[in-house]
């Protein structure tokens, strides 16, 4: 039997609600809502892990565990995985995990069985990877321990990925919605009071209880996001930025409602339910970018997705998806396929020819001889081979490389911001100002509290965190917008403050520093004729190096009856044109960046070599660079000469070579161990793992989509040159931030005195709200200012 039952410890939620999955209790019901959740509790407690509802009530978001009544209906044995030493591992698609808390309580859960050897659950992919010594079956018992704590699970697959449901960023869009129409139809009602037109008190009544029957219900529901927030937050006994604009949304709203049925002179429904919308168009955009990283990683599970043709032991092939594939299994890689698997390639086989650009970055084709190991995403561009499967799909290359991607987006998020850290302080001062100016007008000076009220909610309103709230995102706005302008799009919410504390930049090579794509370099000695012989041979080949012979050569018409030998060159009657060996070139050096041509077995060989060429702008972004403070190493995929050749002519003076996706993460790994904190500029889906690991990332326009979705900036316009102008920016940007921060807590060292001592009425208190925040946003302004001549 699974876990150790013992008695239930006290609920730490209100008596009110399920002591397990927080519901509302019915009459009748003392702690549970049902006989699962009763199970599921005593369940938890038996196990131990007490602490997952202290740490659930301490998340902002986390959802609610209803047991299922029955257990799984699917049989997981079948897709349990068997292990080299008799251990199992199973991969599911978990529904419910909401937050950290219940990550914990699935792993600890999990951990607590004697034969489990680890559990590990992903929040952003909502993916559990559990391992275990025993049988198949065992699987069926950890599906259920799940479903009784009030997960639903599911086989996990890339495509449950993608379809993975974000509740919270549905309710955050419905919540938006409501907003944004009850302001627009509150400010209608209530723009005719506030202008001062000429109406009689039967009148203004009949506006503010319009007001209020639009506004109370828009705050009810529009706000349900912050105050659950702010709840939390007073259960884990903190304060947030959420618990000042709860309280301050909900007593203007209390303020105007008894102003409504006195028949006050105001109400100010409109600002809350506006202050409301506004707010949340930040949460949308927000969770809208930390999205990316998600879609980053079924991007590049992806690359797995489909059939691969599987020999059997008599030889005979068939078409199998490729979850089915195991260690040991043969297959058939076609030309032109994509190698879905980490392989290596059988003996006795001919060389293989790979484009590994997506996951080494190298700009040419590579040759594998048998026996080597052959990476997953790699592209046959020569004869089809035999190749045998060292990893399943779960346990490759590709999969390791969605597990960084996955860690990186968990350690982004714990990113804390300057105006969430300036909150921790000063929440809980406006708020105590406002409670006790409340306390002294009422039990102090003894007036009614509903006098007591109005000084009470103009403390609030003026010490309101509005002009803190928009003092980091004002800037943000115009500096994203600046950025906007040259081409340089920001994704992620807090990419600018990282940006501008980057102290170490790491650049990739190819199609990064370089243009990634070979170009044919000159040669006074050869014969023009020769080029255009070549190229016309090169119009029937698809190879980069053969695109760019008909680049240098356009007007070269391509020739017939060429026949193209993978892997070796292109051939018609006694003409030749490929690698050195292919053309009978003996004692050719060894570089990857040529083509020879023979017009005939008795004809000298004519060679073409090639450069990727470096970005013109390349070597002066890097000396920008250095001269912002930053230093610079490269990391490529590419050879030795290559590399040293670009870091030469860019001005870089470290580089690494040979680079793999794995050892260009564990690189920037390293460097934030060191205390560093790496600017990451790639463009390739092996650079998607150390871009999501750095401190903050960037990608050019035209690099692949997995790392653009992996970036925080994307450099559409003016290329790499426009990387140190963003840097720039982004430093004025948060020093421009601090400043409103500032401005923000000064001010109110001047206003609230004077609200604390009645001198400000609710509507002056607004006014000077408004002040301020109009002054914090034309401090903003400053931001979007263009950076210096010699960043850009």
């Amino acid at each position: 039997m699974l876990g150790r039952i013992a008695p239930a410890p006290a609920a730490s939620l209100s008596a009110a609600a399920c002591a397990h999955c927080g519901a509302p209790l019915a009459a009748g019901q003392a702690r549970f809502c049902c006989a699962g959740c009763e199970g599921a509790h005593a369940l938890v407690a038996g196990l131990g892990l007490d602490a997952f509802y202290r740490r659930r009530d301490a998340a902002a978001s986390c959802g609610a565990l209803r047991p299922a009544a029955e257990p799984p209906a699917t049989d997981f044995a079948p897709l349990a995985r068997a292990g080299r030493d008799g251990s199992h591992s199973l991969e599911l698609m978990v529904a419910g995990l909401t937050c950290g808390a219940c990550v914990w309580l699935v792993e600890q859960a999990l951990a607590a069985e004697p034969e489990v050897l680890r559990a590990r659950a992903s929040l952003s992919a909502r993916r559990l990877t559990v391992a275990w010594r025993g049988p198949a079956e065992r699987a069926n018992d950890y599906a259920a321990l799940l479903a009784r704590l009030g997960f639903r699970v599911a086989p996990w697959s890339p495509a449950c990925l993608r379809a993975t449901e974000d509740e919270e960023g549905r309710a955050l869009v419905r919540a938006l919605g409501v907003a944004a129409f009850g302001a627009m139809n509150v400010m209608l009602v209530s723009v005719a009071v506030w202008v001062g037109w000429d109406m009689g008190e039967a009148t203004r009544a009949a506006m503010h209880w319009l007001a209020a029957l639009i506004g109370l219900p828009v705050i009810a529901v529009a706000g349900l996001p912050f105050y659950r927030s702010a709840a939390a937050a007073l259960r884990a006994g903190r304060a947030n930025m959420d618990l000042a604009i709860s309280i301050g949304v909900l007593a203007t709203a209390a303020m105007s409602l008894s102003e409504a049925i006195r028949n006050g002179p105001y109400t100010w429904f409109d600002g809350a339910t506006a202050l409301l919308a506004l707010l949340l168009a930040g949460r949308v955009l927000d969770r809208a970018a930390r999205r990316k990283a998600r879609q980053a990683v079924a991007e590049l599970l992806a690359l797995q997705e489909g059939g691969v043709t599987l020999l059997g032991e008599d030889g005979a092939a068939r078409t199998v998806p490729v979850e089915r594939v195991r260690p040991g299994d043969r297959l058939l890689v076609a030309s032109g396929e994509r190698l879905r698997l980490d392989g290596t390639l059988e003996g006795g086989a001919e060389e293989a020819l790979l484009d590994t650009s997506a996951i080494t970055g190298e700009s040419l084709p590579r040759r594998f001889a048998p026996g080597a190991a052959l990476p997953a995403g790699a592209v046959n561009m020569g004869a089809p081979f035999r190749l045998r499967v060292t990893a399943a799909a779960a346990d490759g290359s590709l999969a390791a490389m969605a597990r960084l991607l996955e860690r990186a987006e968990q350690a982004k998020s714990r990113f804390v911001s300057v105006a969430d850290r300036a909150a921790r302080l000063y929440v809980p001062v406006a708020l105590g100002v406002a409670l006790g100016t409340f306390l002294g007008w009422w039990g102090g000076v003894g007036v009614p509290w509903q006098e007591a009220l109005v000084p009470a909610v103009a403390a609030l309103i003026i010490t309101c965190p509005c002009a803190l709230a928009i003092a980091v995102p004002a800037v943000q706005v115009v500096a994203v917008g600046a950025l906007f302008r040259r081409g340089i799009l920001v994704a992620s919410p807090t990419a600018l403050e990282r940006l501008a504390t980057a102290d170490h930049a790491v650049l990739d090579k190819t199609g990064t520093l370089t243009e990634g794509r070979p170009v044919l370099l000159p040669d006074p000695a050869r014969d023009p004729a020769s080029l255009r012989a070549a190229a016309a041979l090169a119009h029937a080949s698809r190879h980069p190096l053969a695109r760019a012979l008909v680049q240098a050569c356009p007007d070269a018409p391509a020739a017939e009856g060429v026949r193209e030998i993978p892997g070796a060159g292109l051939a018609r009657g006694a003409e030749r044109l490929g690698s050195a060996a292919f053309c009978g070139v003996a004692g050719a050096p060894e570089e990857g960046m040529a083509l020879y041509y023979r017009a005939g077995s008795d004809a000298p060989a004519v060679a073409f070599r090639f450069a990727d060429r470096v970005r013109e702008d390349a070597p002066a972004a890097v000396a920008a660079l250095h001269r912002l403070g930053l230093s610079t190493e490269l990391l490529s995929g590419d050879g030795g000469k290559a590399v040293a050749r670009v870091a030469r002519a860019c001005g870089v003076g470290a580089w690494t070579a040979h680079a793999t996706p794995q050892a260009k993460a564990a690189r920037i790994e390293a460097l934030r161990a060191e205390g560093r904190r790496p600017l990451m500029v790639g463009d390739g889906i092996n650079d998607a793992a150390a871009l999501a690991l750095a401190h903050v990332s960037a990608s050019p326009g035209d690099g692949t989509d997995l790392a653009q979705t992996a970036s925080d900036l994307v450099l559409r316009g003016e290329g790499l040159a426009a990387l140190p102008a963003a840097i720039a920016t982004a430093r004025r940007a948060q020093r421009i931030a601090r400043q409103n921060i500032a401005f923000s807590l000064a001010y109110n060292v001047v206003a609230v005195p004077a609200a604390v001592a009645g001198l400000a009425t609710p509507l002056i208190a607004a006014a000077v709200m408004a002040s301020s925040s109009l002054a914090v946003i034309l401090n903003a302004l400053r931001a979007g200012r263009e950076p210096p001549p010699w960043t850009r």
